[in-house]
């Protein structure tokens, strides 16, 4: 009897622990007010004052939470969760980025927004049927890198599917990533565009993507 109520208590604490995640990534983390102004005026600067900066601001969430010291197992850092060699590198054609400091947050923001363009702009204006496809695409390469991007997509037409939907067409296929990065790159653009970017718009950060955007 004794065994059986400790299994109900783990059992039910494994049930509390999973709800309080769900309504956690379901809320703007309060570190995120800090950084608001900073996230729009860059998001403008970069983009233009038609920036989807709900997008940037989830895209941050999912990165980070919004913890401006944030180091990941594999080494990722700051709020945008660069990693040293990418953070290095993106001077290279983004120089305007500047020099690498993945942990001062004006600079990450700024590097995150940039990057996204530059993928934005080699993902191409036929690189998806709309732009919110064209976003889905961009950021499965910030996540997982542009390689793996063409070459996902490249299976997806060899397999009769839609090379320009990333829902439902290329994130469906596996060009031979580890399953559990497959996974992580399957959820990133899904978490951003379809659940987070609604929670910042709703809060007055800036425009969203919407999935009907042509």
């Amino acid at each position: 009897m004794q065994y059986k109520r400790i299994f109900i208590t783990f059992a039910m604490l494994l049930l509390l622990i999973q709800f309080a995640g769900i309504g956690n990534a379901a809320e703007i983390p309060k570190a995120a007010e800090q950084y608001r102004a900073t996230v729009i005026r860059t998001a403008r600067a970069v983009w233009g004052m038609d920036a989807p900066v709900a997008v940037f601001a989830a895209q941050i969430h999912t990165e980070s939470r919004w913890n401006a010291q944030a180091k990941s197992r594999a080494g990722a850092q700051g709020l945008a969760q660069f990693m040293p060699q990418t953070a290095r590198w993106l001077p290279s054609v983004a120089p305007e980025t500047g020099k690498p400091m993945p942990y001062n947050p004006g600079w990450a923001i700024r590097a995150l927004i940039t990057y996204d363009l530059y993928l934005w702009r080699q993902v191409g204006p036929d690189g998806g049927a709309t732009a919110f496809e064209r976003m889905a695409f961009t950021l499965s390469a910030y996540n997982g890198g542009l390689g793996w991007v063409r070459r996902d997509r490249n299976l997806a037409v060899e397999k009769g599917l839609d090379g320009l939907l990333w829902f439902g067409s290329v994130e469906t296929v596996n060009a031979g990533r580890s399953i559990a990065n497959w996974k992580e790159n399957c959820a990133y653009p899904r978490l951003i565009l379809r659940e987070r970017q609604y929670l910042y718009k709703d809060a007055g950060w800036g425009p969203d993507l919407p999935e009907e955007t042509e």
